[in-house]
């Protein structure tokens, strides 16, 4: 059977993206952001997966206020980089994996879970921007990603957006998907979005150390708590786009500790933990988790 052997978690600030394209990362205010993922591109060449379920938001690219599905996956063969605004992204296209997104989509609707279910999307700076972090600078024409995304959108830009326990149990639902798919897979799962940052407003800039790393804390060794903290908790402590860090607890949700809602196994092994401010006045943070042997 398929198996998550992984998790991955990353801001994905569209400033990196940029300072990647533009050859910054090795300016002095970019160079400590980029060291803090030099074990995860070596880790990522050392545990290649066949296949990544990579949770995003999109902003405003593949969907805008026309139409939100909360919970969106991609089913296509691939998918572009999106133009936003300043042209795409110089990356290679995302090649999909038609099959196990389409069984993912059946076993979760069929767990009571509401997916819109996609055919054909460009995909943003939210999923790019991780893929070029774990992975290293490509050139789109001659190289390709290591393995088949399947990017999974949530909403967390137009409210009412899912609470933290939706996501958590999510991702409990998305794991009994792959494990009941019949072949033989490595799949990384990836959380992405956040941490404490606030786009707009009095509160513009808003960057929060010590909640951001007692979140992490949580996330790694108290999931269960940490999937009910309120929603209220993120925009008053994190900022308001601090609402993104939900998307974490999809993949968190999927480790194989979690089981019906609780903790029942050993937790995860922490391969990395890195924590960066600022980047474009948001706070980065990056975790890497490997499911501990029963």
């Amino acid at each position: 059977m398929a198996r998550i052997t992984a998790s991955v978690y990353t801001s994905h600030v569209p400033a990196i993206g940029a300072a990647m394209d533009l050859g910054k990362t090795q300016e002095d205010y970019w160079k400590p952001l980029f060291a803090g993922y030099d074990y995860s591109k070596q880790w990522m060449k050392d545990n290649k997966p066949d296949v990544i379920f990579l949770v995003y938001n999109d902003h405003a690219t593949a969907f805008s206020l026309e139409m939100i599905p909360t919970f969106a996956i991609g089913t296509a063969a691939e998918f572009t980089p999106a133009d936003e605004g300043w042209g795409p992204r110089p990356v290679p296209v995302v090649k999909g994996h038609p099959e196990l997104a389409s069984h993912i989509a059946q076993s979760v609707i069929q767990q009571d879970f509401d997916l819109t279910i996609v055919n054909k999307m460009d995909v943003d700076h939210g999923l790019t921007v991780p893929l070029s972090l774990m992975c290293g600078e490509l050139d789109p024409k001659k190289d390709a990603w290591p393995c088949p995304v399947i990017p999974f959108a949530v909403n967390v830009v137009q409210y009412p957006v899912p609470s933290g326990k939706r996501c958590f149990a999510l991702g409990q639902a998305i794991r009994k998907a792959v494990e009941s798919f019949d072949e033989d897979l490595n799949v990384h799962i990836w959380g992405t979005g956040g941490m404490s940052h606030q786009l707009q407003g009095a509160r513009a800039g808003l960057i929060n150390r010590e909640w951001d790393n007692a979140w992490l804390d949580q996330l790694i060794n108290d999931p269960v708590a940490c999937a009910h903290t309120p929603h209220i908790d993120y925009v008053r402590e994190a900022g308001s786009e601090g609402i993104e860090l939900v998307m974490w607890l999809i993949a968190r949700g999927a480790m194989a500790d979690v089981n019906d809602g609780q903790v029942t196994g050993p937790l995860p092994t922490v391969k990395h933990r890195f924590y960066h401010v600022p980047a474009s006045n948001t706070a980065v943070g990056h975790v890497i988790l490997e499911n501990s042997a029963a």
